[in-house]
């Protein structure tokens, strides 16, 4: 039980919540591809086609992020996508289950302002609309 208890005060220190093996970074950056670099990269790949770092030791397949587009039919999924960051839905994006972290609150505590978090959210979303292949 003590072993348990010091694991999860390293992981509290690294910036990890408790459960949680991702570590929530704060950076002050408003900027897509910083934000995406900072929080995404490390599962979905620096391309975004899901095969970053973390990616094998994870449950199942991450999602490739540069084809949403495509799978959408030519449409573009903003909504859905700023639903899935800030998990305030289920969202209907082939995600699978909702062990994605929920980057939307710690978007807002950097600067404790839901506002600004928000355009985080939404230049993330613009950030990988850009990467959709052609």
């Amino acid at each position: 039980m003590f072993a348990i208890q010091i694991l999860v005060l390293l992981g509290l220190a690294a910036g990890q919540a408790p459960g949680q093996g991702t570590p929530r970074k704060l950076i002050a950056s408003v900027e897509g591809k910083g934000l995406f670099v900072a929080y995404c990269a490390s599962c979905h790949g620096m391309d975004a086609t899901g095969n970053g770092p973390v990616a094998p030791a994870l449950k199942g397949p991450i999602p490739d992020l540069t084809t949403l587009k495509q799978r959408w039919k030519g449409g573009f999924p903003v909504a859905e996508l700023e639903k899935a960051i800030l998990g305030e839905a289920e969202s209907k994006l082939a995600h699978g289950s909702r062990e994605m972290p929920v980057w939307g609150p710690v978007f807002r505590r950097i600067d404790n302002d839901r506002d600004l978090g928000l355009v985080r959210v939404r230049n993330l979303v613009d950030y990988l609309e850009k990467l959709q292949r052609k």
